[in-house]
This record gives C-alpha cells, sequence and structure tokens, in this order.
C-alpha cells in the first residue's frame, strides 16, 4: 500500500540486512551512503527439503493451458533478508530463504519453471496489474486494503512487530499501542504494511496529548538497520520473523519487541488471475506430504505455520 504523507523517502546505496546462523551479514555489496558494509557473508542453512519435491499432475492440471505449454511462471521477487529472502553469498549469486524455498517446492508441484525476476517491494504489487509478472512474493501481508486490487494464496502467517538497539532504555516493553511510540522516529520499508498503519494512525499521539512520532521509510533494509545502530531512528518496524531472526544474531545488536499485529501472508497474484487455485493445492499439498512442515523448520518460522492454504482471507483484526 502505498500512503506516505508523513514518510521520509530515503532511497541510498544500501546493503540489504542478512543475518545468518553465525553472523550479521551484508545482502547488498556495501552500506548506506558514508558507511561500510553491515557485517561479512555467510551462506545459508545446507539442508535441502525441495529437492525431492515431485510434479502431481491433478495439481499441475489446475494450471491454464497456456501456462503448462510455456512451462515457466513469472516471479516478481522482492529479496530483503532472512528468513525470509536473501542473498548469502552476495547479488548474481543464488538467493535463499523461506519464500524462496516455497516458491521453488509450489513450482515443482505444477511441473513448472519458477524465473525469478528480482524486484523492489514497492514495484510488485502495480506491476502484477500490468503483467510484467505471473506472481509477486516478499512476505506480502493480506490486508483489506490490498484485496481490493490483489489475489492472495497464502502460504504463512507473519505480521507486524518491532525491534530496538539492545540496550536502550527508549522502549523496554512489548509494543501493544502505538502511543508508545510517540515522540520517536521510526524506521521502516517503503510500501509496507508497517508504513501504512504508521501513516493511517498518525494522529493517535495528539489525540493523547502527546508529541507525534516520526516515520523515516528506507528502500532498503541494510539501510533501517544502519540507521538504528547510528541512532538516527529509535525504532524499526517490519516483520515479525525478521526482526525476531535478526535479534537472535549476536552482531545485529538488536532486541526484539514482540508482535504488534499478524498477517496472513501469500503469493501475490492480479485481480481475478487464473492461477489462484492451482497455487492454493501446491501449498496444501506441500503442507500434506511434509515438505512445508521441513521447510519452515530449515528457516525456523515453524510457530508461523498454517493449517491450509486459502484465496484471499479477510485481513486479521
Amino acid at each position: 500500500m502505498n500512503i506516505r504523507t508523513i514518510s521520509t523517502r530515503l532511497r541510498g546505496t544500501a546493503a540489504f540486512v542478512l543475518l545468518p546462523a553465525l553472523a550479521l551479514t551484508a545482502c547488498g555489496s556495501g552500506g548506506t551512503a558514508g558507511t561500510g558494509p553491515v557485517g561479512a557473508q555467510s551462506s545459508a542453512p545446507t539442508d535441502d527439503p525441495v529437492a525431492a519435491v515431485r510434479e502431481v499432475d491433478s495439481v499441475a492440471a489446475l494450471l491454464p493451458a497456456d501456462v503448462r505449454k510455456a512451462g515457466t511462471l513469472r516471479i516478481g521477487s522482492s529479496i530483503g533478508f532472512p528468513p525470509g529472502a536473501y542473498y548469502p553469498d552476495g547479488p548474481g549469486k543464488p538467493p535463499a530463504g523461506q519464500d524462496i524455498d516455497i516458491t521453488d517446492a509450489v513450482a515443482k508441484i505444477l511441473g513448472v519453471k519458477a524465473v525469478r525476476q528480482d524486484a523492489s517491494f514497492e514495484t510488485i504489487l502495480p506491476a502484477l496489474g500490468s503483467g510484467k509478472y505471473d506472481v509477486g512474493t516478499g512476505n506480502f501481508g493480506v490486508t483489506t486494503q490490498r484485496l481490493k486490487t490483489v489475489d492472495f494464496v497464502t502460504y504463512i502467517n507473519d505480521g507486524q512487530g518491532f525491534a530496538v538497539k539492545k540496550g536502550t532504555t527508549t522502549l523496554k516493553k512489548k509494543v501493544t499501542d502505538l502511543t508508545q511510540l510517540c515522540g520517536l522516529t521510526i524506521g521502516t520499508g517503503a510500501g509496507t504494511t508497517f508504513e501504512t498503519t504508521l501513516t493511517a494512525q498518525k494522529d493517535v499521539c495528539a489525540k493523547a496529548g502527546k508529541k507525534p512520532y516520526e516515520v523515516k521509510v528506507y528502500s532498503e533494509n541494510g539501510a533501517t538497520l544502519t540507521a538504528l545502530q547510528q541512532g538516527r531512528i529509535d525504532v524499526i518496524m517490519s516483520t515479525i520473523n525478521g526482526l525476531r531472526y535478526q535479534a537472535s544474531q549476536p552482531a545485529a545488536q538488536t532486541a526484539f519487541l514482540g508482535e504488534y499485529h499478524r498477517l496472513d501472508v501469500g503469493f501475490a497474484f492480479k485481480k481475478g488471475s487464473p492461477l489462484t487455485k492451482a497455487f492454493q493445492a501446491a501449498v496444501n499439498e506441500l503442507i500434506e506430504d511434509g515438505t512445508y512442515a521441513r521447510i519452515l523448520k530449515k528457516w525456523g518460522t515453524t510457530a508461523s505455520a498454517i493449517d491450509t492454504s486459502q484465496i484471499n482471507p479477510p485481513e486479521h483484526t
């Protein structure tokens, strides 16, 4: 969603945040302007639960004939940070992450090749309508606003959370109300549900008789973390799984402040796409045969598992 009236758009040459199991690493080749990289490179988990996945004829038959004939799906993919999707060995090398594994497994069930095209998060949903991509991935939360223009097939339950620099005295407990952020500067991602939530509720502080919070929006996750480490923002709002994973890495020096709002996360399609039933059946096949559970275990996101995939569920309230 694209409400940005109070946002400060910061688009540098920042690296993505990449936080593998042993150390904080940089997804890109450098850091934000005037800074060095966030950390050193590291590799992803080596187990491969997708390797044994095979085509399921009854599910593949749900694909439109032209897609089956072409044998490919164009995936608009936002590569951000673990455990969702990131570059363990730097740009130009294969990406890794939970979203990468689930997408590849779905493609194998459907008997097609996933042709991944990297794109910035905020450009993917609009590009679906133009036909540039068949599918969008990037930890897209299912919201009432997005459902007006995009179809979703869910594959995980994630959502919104907050993190601060470790040792800070600014916020010490779970954020349950945005008035706890009054007077602070919050960093978040461009075009995200986080930006929309913060913008839509920008008047909560004034209503409470407090100084408003400020929102700074970054195109790349490495820039957000660098801003937090350098004291240019007080708190980060991002994905629950991403922030929890980040806080588990000592080099990141962040503390996770808990879940604020849960959201279903799904593959995104243009409205009325004939691909949704095939994708839903493929995700449910992965859940049934155990591949789904193995992928989530690999990336430490088992707590975000869903029991069944849905098409366009209502937003969690």
